[in-house]
Protein backbone atom coordinates (compact mmCIF):
# COMPACT_ATOMS: atom_id res chain seq x y z
CA UNK A 1 0.00 0.00 0.00
CA UNK A 2 1.59 3.42 -1.23
CA UNK A 3 -0.42 5.99 0.37
CA UNK A 4 -3.01 6.21 3.01
CA UNK A 5 -4.76 9.41 0.89
CA UNK A 6 -8.41 8.69 0.47
CA UNK A 7 -8.33 5.79 2.35
CA UNK A 8 -10.95 4.69 5.05
CA UNK A 9 -9.18 3.42 8.14
CA UNK A 10 -11.05 1.75 11.39
CA UNK A 11 -9.42 1.84 14.63
CA UNK A 12 -10.18 0.25 17.77
CA UNK A 13 -8.63 1.00 21.22
CA UNK A 14 -7.99 4.80 19.45
CA UNK A 15 -8.90 6.90 22.93
CA UNK A 16 -5.05 7.02 23.55
CA UNK A 17 -1.97 5.52 23.19
CA UNK A 18 -1.15 3.64 19.61
CA UNK A 19 -4.93 4.03 18.80
CA UNK A 20 -5.32 7.48 18.52
CA UNK A 21 -2.11 8.72 16.76
CA UNK A 22 -2.79 5.70 14.40
CA UNK A 23 -5.72 7.73 14.01
CA UNK A 24 -4.19 11.21 14.28
CA UNK A 25 -1.16 10.33 11.20
CA UNK A 26 -3.74 8.48 9.34
CA UNK A 27 -6.16 11.81 8.90
CA UNK A 28 -2.92 13.70 8.39
CA UNK A 29 -2.07 11.65 5.24
CA UNK A 30 -5.64 12.14 4.03
CA UNK A 31 -7.37 9.11 5.04
CA UNK A 32 -10.79 9.36 6.63
CA UNK A 33 -11.23 7.72 10.01
CA UNK A 34 -13.82 5.93 11.93
CA UNK A 35 -12.43 5.55 15.55
CA UNK A 36 -13.52 3.16 18.75
CA UNK A 37 -12.98 3.31 21.99
CA UNK A 38 -14.93 1.88 25.47
CA UNK A 39 -13.82 5.49 27.07
CA UNK A 40 -16.48 7.61 25.97
CA UNK A 41 -13.98 10.85 27.30
CA UNK A 42 -10.83 10.25 26.23
CA UNK A 43 -12.74 9.02 22.31
CA UNK A 44 -13.71 12.23 22.01
CA UNK A 45 -10.58 13.92 22.77
CA UNK A 46 -9.24 11.95 19.89
CA UNK A 47 -12.09 13.30 17.88
CA UNK A 48 -11.03 17.15 18.84
CA UNK A 49 -7.02 16.61 17.74
CA UNK A 50 -8.61 15.18 14.35
CA UNK A 51 -10.30 18.23 13.95
CA UNK A 52 -7.35 19.95 12.60
CA UNK A 53 -7.78 17.70 9.27
CA UNK A 54 -9.72 18.49 6.22
CA UNK A 55 -11.23 14.78 6.28
CA UNK A 56 -14.19 12.81 7.26
CA UNK A 57 -14.11 11.59 10.81
CA UNK A 58 -16.84 9.24 13.13
CA UNK A 59 -16.83 7.79 16.18
CA UNK A 60 -18.67 4.99 17.83
CA UNK A 61 -18.72 3.69 21.65
CA UNK A 62 -17.32 0.30 21.21
CA UNK A 63 -16.92 -2.54 23.44
CA UNK A 64 -14.20 -4.90 21.62
CA UNK A 65 -15.71 -8.05 23.45
CA UNK A 66 -19.45 -7.30 22.45
CA UNK A 67 -19.77 -9.73 19.65
CA UNK A 68 -22.80 -7.76 18.00
CA UNK A 69 -21.57 -4.38 18.33
CA UNK A 70 -18.03 -5.69 16.21
CA UNK A 71 -20.64 -7.39 13.86
CA UNK A 72 -22.57 -4.02 13.03
CA UNK A 73 -19.98 -1.74 13.12
CA UNK A 74 -19.09 -2.64 9.52
CA UNK A 75 -22.16 -1.33 8.10
CA UNK A 76 -21.80 2.03 10.14
CA UNK A 77 -18.42 2.46 8.61
CA UNK A 78 -19.90 1.84 5.10
CA UNK A 79 -22.91 4.21 5.90
CA UNK A 80 -20.79 7.15 7.03
CA UNK A 81 -17.98 6.82 5.06
CA UNK A 82 -18.81 4.83 1.78
CA UNK A 83 -16.64 1.96 2.23
CA UNK A 84 -13.78 0.79 4.67
CA UNK A 85 -10.17 -0.15 3.52
CA UNK A 86 -7.84 -0.15 6.97
CA UNK A 87 -8.68 -2.35 9.61
CA UNK A 88 -6.17 -1.92 12.74
CA UNK A 89 -7.58 -4.03 15.90
CA UNK A 90 -5.58 -1.80 18.55
CA UNK A 91 -7.89 -2.37 21.67
CA UNK A 92 -5.70 -4.56 24.38
CA UNK A 93 -6.33 -4.61 28.17
CA UNK A 94 -4.36 -6.27 30.89
CA UNK A 95 -4.49 -8.08 34.71
CA UNK A 96 -1.59 -8.62 37.11
CA UNK A 97 -2.25 -12.15 38.76
CA UNK A 98 -0.44 -15.21 38.92
CA UNK A 99 -2.61 -17.62 37.42
CA UNK A 100 -3.81 -19.83 40.30
CA UNK A 101 -4.67 -16.85 41.81
CA UNK A 102 -6.32 -14.74 39.37
CA UNK A 103 -10.39 -14.29 39.21
CA UNK A 104 -11.85 -16.13 36.32
CA UNK A 105 -13.72 -12.49 35.64
CA UNK A 106 -10.58 -10.91 34.82
CA UNK A 107 -9.41 -14.08 32.55
CA UNK A 108 -12.43 -13.84 30.43
CA UNK A 109 -12.25 -10.37 30.34
CA UNK A 110 -8.98 -9.91 28.94
CA UNK A 111 -9.69 -12.78 26.67
CA UNK A 112 -12.68 -10.90 25.17
CA UNK A 113 -10.83 -7.63 24.42
CA UNK A 114 -7.31 -9.04 23.12
CA UNK A 115 -8.39 -11.86 21.18
CA UNK A 116 -12.10 -12.56 21.12
CA UNK A 117 -12.17 -8.84 19.93
CA UNK A 118 -9.57 -8.78 17.10
CA UNK A 119 -11.04 -12.27 15.59
CA UNK A 120 -14.72 -10.99 15.52
CA UNK A 121 -13.30 -7.75 14.16
CA UNK A 122 -11.12 -9.81 11.56
CA UNK A 123 -14.34 -11.96 10.58
CA UNK A 124 -16.63 -8.85 10.15
CA UNK A 125 -14.92 -6.76 8.30
CA UNK A 126 -13.25 -9.47 5.88
CA UNK A 127 -16.24 -9.69 3.27
CA UNK A 128 -15.69 -5.84 2.70
CA UNK A 129 -12.10 -5.98 2.54
CA UNK A 130 -11.23 -9.09 -0.46
CA UNK A 131 -12.38 -7.28 -2.83
CA UNK A 132 -10.59 -4.30 -2.82
CA UNK A 133 -7.28 -3.01 -5.04
CA UNK A 134 -5.69 -2.41 -1.52
CA UNK A 135 -6.86 -3.35 2.20
CA UNK A 136 -5.24 -4.27 4.93
CA UNK A 137 -5.85 -5.94 8.63
CA UNK A 138 -3.32 -4.55 11.46
CA UNK A 139 -3.52 -6.86 14.48
CA UNK A 140 -1.93 -5.85 17.52
CA UNK A 141 0.12 -8.77 19.41
CA UNK A 142 3.04 -7.37 21.48
CA UNK A 143 6.56 -8.61 22.33
CA UNK A 144 5.16 -10.78 24.89
CA UNK A 145 3.84 -12.96 21.35
CA UNK A 146 7.19 -13.91 21.61
CA UNK A 147 8.33 -14.36 25.02
CA UNK A 148 6.88 -14.72 28.17
CA UNK A 149 7.21 -13.70 31.95
CA UNK A 150 5.83 -14.38 35.21
CA UNK A 151 2.48 -12.52 36.40
CA UNK A 152 0.86 -12.27 32.62
CA UNK A 153 -0.43 -15.95 31.72
CA UNK A 154 -3.78 -14.27 30.13
CA UNK A 155 -1.57 -11.78 28.34
CA UNK A 156 0.99 -13.75 27.17
CA UNK A 157 -2.23 -16.53 26.11
CA UNK A 158 -3.55 -13.72 24.30
CA UNK A 159 -0.92 -12.19 22.28
CA UNK A 160 0.39 -15.82 21.22
CA UNK A 161 -2.74 -16.00 20.16
CA UNK A 162 -3.13 -13.29 18.20
CA UNK A 163 0.43 -13.56 16.52
CA UNK A 164 -0.80 -17.58 15.58
CA UNK A 165 -4.11 -16.63 14.43
CA UNK A 166 -2.66 -13.38 12.04
CA UNK A 167 0.15 -15.24 10.41
CA UNK A 168 -2.19 -18.25 9.38
CA UNK A 169 -4.58 -16.04 8.12
CA UNK A 170 -1.64 -13.84 6.11
CA UNK A 171 -0.86 -16.92 4.38
CA UNK A 172 -4.26 -17.81 3.35
CA UNK A 173 -4.60 -14.30 1.97
CA UNK A 174 -1.75 -15.01 0.05
CA UNK A 175 -3.28 -17.79 -1.52
CA UNK A 176 -6.39 -16.41 -2.47
CA UNK A 177 -6.42 -12.54 -1.76
CA UNK A 178 -3.07 -11.06 -2.13
CA UNK A 179 -4.94 -7.49 -1.85
CA UNK A 180 -5.37 -7.80 1.63
CA UNK A 181 -2.56 -7.60 3.50
CA UNK A 182 -2.51 -8.79 6.59
CA UNK A 183 -0.13 -7.70 9.59
CA UNK A 184 0.59 -8.87 13.51
CA UNK A 185 1.93 -5.74 15.14
CA UNK A 186 4.87 -6.53 18.02
CA UNK A 187 5.33 -3.50 20.55
CA UNK A 188 8.25 -3.28 23.11
CA UNK A 189 7.75 -1.09 25.60
CA UNK A 190 5.14 1.45 24.45
CA UNK A 191 4.17 4.07 27.40
CA UNK A 192 0.25 4.07 26.86
CA UNK A 193 -2.30 3.29 29.66
CA UNK A 194 -2.07 -0.19 29.37
CA UNK A 195 -0.68 -0.54 33.11
CA UNK A 196 -2.81 2.10 34.82
CA UNK A 197 -5.68 0.23 33.28
CA UNK A 198 -4.60 -3.31 34.48
CA UNK A 199 -7.32 -5.24 36.83
CA UNK A 200 -5.79 -6.53 39.84
CA UNK A 201 -6.12 -6.47 43.82
CA UNK A 202 -3.46 -5.44 46.19
CA UNK A 203 -2.26 -8.34 46.52
CA UNK A 204 -2.33 -9.25 42.64
CA UNK A 205 -0.12 -6.01 42.40
CA UNK A 206 2.01 -7.20 45.38
CA UNK A 207 2.44 -10.43 44.21
CA UNK A 208 3.71 -9.85 40.78
CA UNK A 209 5.63 -7.19 42.12
CA UNK A 210 9.67 -8.34 41.95
CA UNK A 211 11.97 -6.75 44.65
CA UNK A 212 14.00 -5.11 41.68
CA UNK A 213 13.17 -4.88 38.05
CA UNK A 214 15.29 -4.96 34.77
CA UNK A 215 13.08 -3.20 33.19
CA UNK A 216 12.83 0.31 35.12
CA UNK A 217 15.17 1.05 38.08
CA UNK A 218 12.49 1.81 40.43
CA UNK A 219 10.26 -0.65 41.28
CA UNK A 220 6.87 1.07 41.68
CA UNK A 221 4.92 0.74 44.94
CA UNK A 222 1.34 0.88 43.95
CA UNK A 223 -0.24 0.65 40.65
CA UNK A 224 -0.66 3.61 40.36
CA UNK A 225 2.80 4.09 39.97
CA UNK A 226 3.41 1.56 38.19
CA UNK A 227 1.16 3.10 35.54
CA UNK A 228 3.08 6.41 35.71
CA UNK A 229 6.23 4.85 35.49
CA UNK A 230 5.26 2.81 32.36
CA UNK A 231 3.60 5.46 30.63
CA UNK A 232 6.19 8.10 31.46
CA UNK A 233 9.52 5.12 30.11
CA UNK A 234 8.33 3.92 27.06
CA UNK A 235 8.47 5.24 23.83
CA UNK A 236 6.24 8.08 22.56
CA UNK A 237 2.64 5.96 21.10
CA UNK A 238 3.07 8.52 18.21
CA UNK A 239 6.76 7.20 17.20
CA UNK A 240 5.16 3.62 17.14
CA UNK A 241 2.15 4.99 15.25
CA UNK A 242 4.27 6.19 12.57
CA UNK A 243 6.14 2.52 12.86
CA UNK A 244 3.38 0.62 12.64
CA UNK A 245 2.00 2.65 9.52
CA UNK A 246 5.58 2.64 7.67
CA UNK A 247 5.56 -1.14 7.78
CA UNK A 248 1.52 -1.01 6.54
CA UNK A 249 3.43 0.94 3.37
CA UNK A 250 6.25 -1.64 2.90
CA UNK A 251 3.74 -4.74 3.88
CA UNK A 252 5.70 -5.99 6.40
CA UNK A 253 3.82 -8.81 8.10
CA UNK A 254 5.67 -8.60 11.34
CA UNK A 255 6.11 -4.85 12.82
CA UNK A 256 8.38 -4.80 15.61
CA UNK A 257 8.11 -1.53 17.54
CA UNK A 258 11.62 -0.43 19.35
CA UNK A 259 14.70 -1.92 19.98
CA UNK A 260 13.97 -3.97 23.30
CA UNK A 261 11.15 -5.62 21.17
CA UNK A 262 14.02 -6.50 18.19
CA UNK A 263 16.16 -7.93 21.29
CA UNK A 264 13.64 -9.86 22.79
CA UNK A 265 12.63 -11.38 19.89
CA UNK A 266 16.48 -12.35 18.89
CA UNK A 267 17.18 -13.80 22.06
CA UNK A 268 14.16 -16.48 22.39
CA UNK A 269 15.31 -17.58 18.41
CA UNK A 270 19.33 -17.81 20.01
CA UNK A 271 18.42 -18.90 23.02
CA UNK A 272 14.79 -20.40 23.12
CA UNK A 273 15.36 -22.12 26.68
CA UNK A 274 17.28 -19.88 28.55
CA UNK A 275 16.47 -16.27 27.08
CA UNK A 276 15.58 -14.87 30.08
CA UNK A 277 19.12 -15.00 31.29
CA UNK A 278 20.15 -12.61 28.18
CA UNK A 279 17.78 -9.87 29.33
CA UNK A 280 20.13 -8.88 32.53
CA UNK A 281 22.82 -7.44 29.92
CA UNK A 282 21.07 -5.51 27.25
CA UNK A 283 17.71 -4.68 29.05
CA UNK A 284 18.42 -1.52 31.48
CA UNK A 285 20.56 0.04 28.67
CA UNK A 286 18.48 0.41 26.32
CA UNK A 287 16.41 3.00 28.39
CA UNK A 288 18.94 4.98 27.72
CA UNK A 289 18.25 5.00 24.50
CA UNK A 290 14.37 4.70 23.98
CA UNK A 291 12.47 7.86 22.15
CA UNK A 292 9.87 9.02 24.44
CA UNK A 293 9.47 12.59 22.93
CA UNK A 294 6.32 12.59 20.25
CA UNK A 295 6.51 12.97 16.42
CA UNK A 296 7.50 17.32 15.90
CA UNK A 297 4.81 16.77 12.93
CA UNK A 298 1.84 16.25 15.47
CA UNK A 299 2.53 18.61 18.10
Amino acid sequence: MKSFKEKVAVITGAGSGMGRYLAVLLAKDGADVCVCDVNEETLSETVAMLRKYNVSVSSHLLDVSDKESIEALPQKVIDQHGKVDLVFNNAGVTTGAHFKDMDENNWDWVMGINFDGVVNSTRAFIPHLINNSEAAIVNTSSIFGMVAVPGQTVYHATKFAVRGFTESLALEMKQTNPNLQIHCVHPGHIGTNIAATARMSDEDFTSTQPRSSIFNRNVPKTQQEMGELFREGGMHPSKAAQIILNGVKKNKSRIFIGLDAKLLDLSQRFFPKHYHKTWLFFIPLLTMFRDKKPLKSIK
